[in-house]
Formats: C-alpha cells, sequence, structure tokens
C-alpha cells in the first residue's frame, strides 16, 4: 500500500509538471491579445468561492407569522463581517450562503407585517439548527394620520375596512419606522386635528406635524407602487489626508484633511440584487463618483453583473499647474461595464464581458476594455484539479486610478489633481495579456501556477513629489515610458489558517524588452532617469492576510508588495519598492442601541493602484514617490 501511494503520488507530480511545461510552451507561441485584471492576486478573488465553500457557513430558517403560516417573500439579511440577503419561498423558508464565521445581526421584511427586531446570531463551524422568524401583522393606531389617496384611483389600500377595527393606514417600513419613533423635540409633540378646534392658530408645531404626515405619506405611496422592495446599506464618514514623512502630519508641508461622505444601498430581489454606490469630498478639490449595477444570483447558470458609473471632479484652488491641466476647471469620466460567469456544465465554465469608458480630458476619449476566460476541469474523478485560460485588453487613461470605482477596499472619490510630464498630452495605455494556469486543492489550500504573455504600449509613468512641498502630496504628474513585451510566470497559494483567518501568497517573475523607450524633450519637473532606463526583470511579491478577532468583533486586512525592476545589462540600483495596505474594522456595541451595527474604520495605504487594480508589469513600480494616506471615520450597517 505505501508503494502504491507513492506511485500515485509520483504520478500526480508528474502530471502537473507536464501541463506546466505544455502550458508555458503554448503561450511562448501564443502572439499577445489581452490582459488580466486581477494580475495581483490571480485567484484572490476565487478565494471566496473555491475554498470558503468548505470553511464558510450557511443560515437557514424559516419565516412565520402569529399563527405559525409560512409566509413567502420575507426579505432576510444578515449584516456581520460580511452580508447576505435572501427570500423565503412559499414554504417561509430561506438560506444565506457563504457567511464566514462570526456573529451577525439576523432580520426579516415583509410588506404588511410589522419588522422582526434584530437577533445577533453566533455563527461558527458547529452544526446550526433551523432558526425561525415570526413577523408579526402590523397593528394600526387610532393617531395614525388619514389616508393617502393616489389621484384618479382613490384610497391606495382599496380593501373593505373591518367595522371593528381601524384601516391599517401605518407603514411599517423600517425606514419610515425609524422617523415616527426618532426621539421628539417640543414642537413636535403637539399634533392638530382637523375640526377639533376650527379657531386654533397655525402654530410651528401644527405645521411640522403636517410636514411630517406629508413625509410619511410619500413614504407609504413608495411602498404601496414597491412592495417587495427592502433596501439594507452602508454609511461611512470619513477623514482622509496625505504625507511624505509622519511629522507632515503636524507641519504645513503636509496635505490638509478632508471629509468623505459615503453611501451604499442593496436591494435584494429574487433574482439578484441592485446596488447603488456614491461617494463625495468638497474643498479646494471638490468631487464625486456614483455607481449602479445590478448582480444576478451567482448560483445561475448566466451569473452576470452590469453597471454604470460616472465620476467628476472640480478644483478650486491655487495650483497653477492643476488648474492649466483641467478643461473648464473639471474633469468627468463615465463608464459601462458587463459580465458574465456561464456554467455550461458542471465541468466548464466560460466568462466573457467588456468595460466601455468614455474620459472628457483626452483626445481620443472612447476606451474599450474586452476580457474571456474559461475554466475547464479536465480530470471527471478529480473536481480539485482545474485548467484556466484568460485572454483580454485593458485601455485606460492616465488618471484614471482617480475616477474608476475600486476593486476592493474602502470608496473614495477623486482625491489628487495631476498634469501631463512635458508635451501637455495624455497618452491612454493599452495592456494585451494572453494567461494560461493550472489550480490544485490541496485540503484547505488552492495551488496555482500560471504563464503569461504581455504587450503593453504607452505605458503609464506617475511622478509625485516634484513640485513645491506645500502641495506635493496633492497634484502629481503622469508620462508615457514607452512601450515593452514581457514574457513570464507566477505561482500562488492561498488558504483558510483556522475559521476566522484567510491568507494569500503570490510570486511573480517576468522578462521584458522595451521597444521603444520615450522621455519627454520638455521636462519641466525634476524625474528620476532610472524609470527611463530599460529594465530586463521584473519580480513581485504579494502576500495578503484577513481575519476576525471574534471576542471583541474586530477584523484586520493586510496588504504586502515588494517589487523589483532591475537591468540585465548594466548594475543601475533596482526600481520599485514596497507597498502595503492595513485598515483595521471595530465593531462598537455600546453604540447598539438600534438595529444598525457601528464600526470605527481606520486605514493607511502607500499602494497606488490598490489590490487588483494593477494591470501591467510596471503600473506598481513606475509609481514614483507614492504619499501615504491615512483615513479614519465611523461606518454604519443598516
Amino acid at each position: 500500500m505505501r508503494g502504491q501511494g507513492k506511485g500515485t503520488a509520483m504520478h500526480s507530480a508528474c502530471r502537473v509538471s507536464v501541463v506546466l511545461v505544455l502550458l508555458y510552451a503554448a503561450v511562448c507561441s501564443t502572439p499577445a491579445a489581452a490582459q488580466v485584471s486581477r494580475k495581483t492576486f490571480p485567484a484572490m478573488a476565487r478565494l471566496a468561492d473555491s475554498a470558503s465553500a468548505s470553511v464558510s457557513q450557511e443560515l437557514t430558517g424559516i419565516v412565520v407569522d402569529a399563527d405559525g403560516q409560512p409566509l413567502k417573500g420575507a426579505v432576510v439579511s444578515a449584516l456581520g463581517s460580511a452580508s447576505a440577503y435572501a427570500l423565503s419561498d412559499r414554504d417561509g423558508r430561506f438560506v444565506l450562503r457563504n457567511l464566514p464565521a462570526g456573529p451577525y445581526v439576523l432580520r426579516a421584511h415583509l410588506h404588511g407585517y410589522a419588522p422582526a427586531r434584530g437577533r445577533v446570531v453566533q455563527l461558527s463551524s458547529a452544526p446550526r439548527g433551523l432558526l425561525s422568524i415570526t413577523l408579526q401583522k402590523r397593528v394600526a393606531s387610532p393617531d395614525d394620520p388619514p389616508q393617502v389617496l393616489a389621484a384618479g384611483v382613490g384610497p391606495v389600500d382599496p380593501r373593505p375596512e373591518p367595522e371593528a377595527e381601524e384601516p391599517d393606514q401605518h407603514d411599517h417600513a423600517e425606514v419610515a419606522w425609524r422617523l415616527r419613533h426618532s426621539r421628539r423635540s417640543v414642537l413636535k409633540e403637539a399634533t392638530y386635528q382637523a375640526g377639533a378646534d376650527e379657531q386654533a392658530p397655525q402654530q410651528p408645531e401644527t405645521i411640522l406635524a403636517g410636514l411630517g404626515w406629508a413625509m410619511e405619506g410619500s413614504a407609504r405611496l413608495a411602498s404601496v407602487l414597491l412592495p417587495d422592495l427592502d433596501l439594507n446599506g452602508q454609511f461611512n464618514l470619513l477623514t482622509s489626508t496625505s504625507f511624505d514623512r509622519p511629522q507632515d502630519l503636524f507641519s504645513a508641508y503636509g496635505e490638509m484633511p478632508h471629509g468623505v461622505a459615503f453611501l451604499s444601498l442593496v436591494a435584494p430581489g429574487e433574482g439578484g440584487e441592485w446596488r447603488m454606490r456614491g461617494t463625495i469630498t468638497q474643498g479646494d478639490l471638490s468631487s464625486w463618483i456614483v455607481s449602479g449595477s445590478f448582480m444576478r444570483k451567482t448560483g445561475a447558470a448566466h451569473a452576470y453583473e452590469a453597471g454604470v458609473s460616472y465620476a467628476m471632479q472640480r478644483y478650486f484652488g491655487g495650483n497653477a499647474e492643476a488648474l492649466g491641466a483641467l478643461r473648464d476647471g473639471s474633469r468627468n469620466v463615465g463608464m459601462l461595464y458587463a459580465y458574465d460567469n456561464w456554467t455550461v456544465s458542471p465541468r466548464l465554465q466560460f466568462s466573457y464581458g467588456a468595460r466601455y469608458s468614455d474620459y472628457d480630458y483626452l483626445d481620443d476619449q472612447r476606451l474599450f476594455s474586452p476580457r474571456v476566460g474559461i475554466v475547464v476541469q479536465p480530470v471527471p474523478t478529480d473536481p480539485t484539479f482545474r485548467l484556466r485560460a484568460d485572454i483580454s485588453r485593458s485601455e485606460s487613461a492616465p488618471g484614471a486610478v482617480e475616477f474608476l470605482p475600486p476593486v476592493a477596499g474602502v470608496w473614495l472619490p477623486p482625491e489628487r489633481t495631476f498634469s501631463s510630464l512635458g508635451d501637455r498630452r495624455f497618452v491612454p495605455q493599452r495592456v494585451d495579456h494572453v494567461e494560461a494556469g493550472i489550480e490544485q486543492d490541496i485540503g484547505a489550500v488552492i495551488v496555482s501556477a500560471r504563464a503569461f504573455r504581455q504587450l503593453t504600449t504607452d505605458q503609464v509613468v506617475s511622478v509625485f513629489g516634484a513640485q513645491p512641498a506645500a502641495s506635493r502630496t496633492g497634484h502629481y504628474y503622469v508620462g508615457s515610458a514607452g512601450d515593452f513585451q514581457a514574457l513570464g510566470w507566477g505561482v500562488g497559494a492561498e488558504s483558510w489558517l483556522g475559521p476566522h483567518t484567510r491568507a494569500s501568497l503570490d510570486y511573480q517573475q517576468a522578462s521584458s524588452a522595451w521597444q521603444r523607450s520615450l522621455r519627454p524633450s520638455l521636462i519641466s519637473v525634476s524625474v528620476p532617469d532610472e524609470i527611463y532606463r530599460r529594465g530586463d526583470r521584473v519580480q513581485s511579491l504579494s502576500a495578503s492576510v484577513e481575519s476576525l478577532v471574534v471576542p471583541t468583533e474586530t477584523r484586520l486586512f493586510v496588504v504586502y508588495q515588494l517589487n523589483t525592476a532591475s537591468s540585465l545589462m548594466d548594475e543601475d540600483p533596482a526600481a520599485g519598492g514596497n507597498r502595503f495596505e492595513v485598515q483595521i474594522n471595530q465593531a462598537l456595541p455600546f453604540l447598539a442601541f438600534t438595529s444598525a451595527k457601528w464600526e470605527a474604520l481606520v486605514a493607511m495605504r502607500n499602494m497606488f493602484y490598490g489590490v487588483g487594480g494593477a494591470t501591467s508589469l510596471y503600473d506598481e513600480i513606475l509609481v514614483v514617490r507614492a504619499p501615504t494616506r491615512i483615513l479614519g471615520g465611523v461606518t454604519v450597517k443598516f
């Protein structure tokens, strides 16, 4: 038996080695055609789908009324370290999937019923029985305002009124409930009853009461028109600033702190969920980003997502470089995207989609970025072994990182202004990338290997600190460093380290050849010479850890990158450096006086593109003197 086990292990090792050699040879002989957007962590996005499938838990339950009868169409939500939503079926049953272990606030909503009080559920690896949520019928109050009439159609609720009780006129949606039960001032205590005192003067409290009736009437009418719509979301109030050195935080050389507001709303439905997000800041640089999207349920054969975003920045400061680079004092960027993950069969998945962007500060404003991928399980008896191939083209404008919604992390509006190096023209960057790889699940660890080929034209370089110290972190310069071809490989490993911690490690190496290296003839700022020399070997090491400390409800997210670009032709010092991002979310249980969940957020980073944001080998490497950004504030999940 021992000899047979060794033979099986040698057979598996030989199979992996042969596949790697064939993949590398295929990529070397295939022309570059596209680019993969998840360059930093090629399989990190799949960790939640693959590794967490065996570690993440499910919450199952049933929604019933006071008589124990099942209720269909109730929206059930779980808010904690992750969020999940589900609709109860005709038997009242619901399932909330892919939830990491930890505490969650469980709630249920259904039109015509009072919202269930928030219930804290501790989710662990131990099996859990069927949860039961009871919803009570709404009870009419004698103080309810008159019924709102819809023009031309009579009462909103045309059902006959029972003789023994008042009609149900009060909206019990969560938002309206909070408005009615908010703490009242002295002016709000008085109410006005028509006909009780015809000679009573119109006091301020009477006007406020009438205004309250109008607001509740609008909310009630909206709930009737959209009876199945239930909103969940998140609200952030943050303060952000940037610095080159820690001591700059207490000097005039640092960037002035500015406030940021973020709002996210999610409306789950039977086929998927609608999302709306928006973030805004004001000051010398006023900017905002707003986006909307629809995401179909992942269990469907076509798990597609489509959306639109729009971003704007307007500068009111006194930086002549920033004012000269902006057309009419502002910049506007719009984006449309649609992606689909088609499960053709249990052993074959096909993904495709594209992004269309419009930049008003480019001569050729419209950029198109398609992407195609395939996942195959070649061995019917071994679903843990997978082959992957991806082809994509990514077109992006210099400074696009300011305007596009982030792949992960905190949503922030455009924070900085930028201008062109030398010739005052913005040239878009295009990256064609083809990649093939394998994945193997070994217990709770996902091991991956890949080979890729990349062709990049007009590689963007971003330069900070080339201006007076008083504004060096709020404005930077962008230009083109030239074109290159690269051929490389990478390996990675991802795993859950216990029920509350997951980690990722990725190494990548490539050899590049610069076909055209540009240096602007008119440069009014100091730019290091090494960013224009030809770096022939690029190496990067990326590590990430995400953990939840259950007793204190503290969530920690850490990313560290080490990038180098060295030349084989000379002994110049290598370009690149280390990049990091740290984010801490601390629950605030002493503020849990409502069903909302309050958290304190603190984050620090000097990564310019963020996790999954970089697309080219040199994107992060050619960010010179990137400042460190720190932000903090309060997050409310409702």
